[in-house]
């Protein structure tokens, strides 16, 4: 009997969610070294910008078609894919794939002594 993801042990869930991670990344660094935006990969590819950005940061899975159209429009080989980036983001997105910014801007308040 097959195992559901439900019922998929933790390791084997946490080692998908590293899988594609790295194949995000990768697609990150190669629409980026091409100079695209992730819509403009996204509209060639047929995938949404939010799509592509969960992607990218590894919180969303594709089927395979779409792995080969990601390629096709990047100009590499299916297996380029998969292989390790050269770097990882070293933030997380937040809201919008803004980033969360832990000191405020402070100096749009005027000390008016009140």
């Amino acid at each position: 009997m097959p195992i559901r993801p439900s019922e998929t042990p933790l390791a084997r869930l946490n080692q998908w969610q590293e899988r594609r991670k790295q194949v995000g990344s990768r697609i990150r660094e190669l629409r980026i070294a091409q100079e695209l935006t992730q819509e403009a990969l996204g509209l060639e590819a047929g995938l949404s910008r939010v799509m592509i950005i969960g992607i990218e940061w590894g919180k969303k899975s594709l089927a395979y078609e779409r792995l080969w159209d990601l390629a096709d429009v990047l100009g590499v080989d299916i297996s380029d894919l998969f292989s390790p980036a050269s770097s990882t983001p070293a933030v997380e997105p937040h809201r919008r794939g803004r980033v969360r910014s832990n000191t405020r801007n402070r100096s749009s308040t005027a000390p008016d002594g009140k």
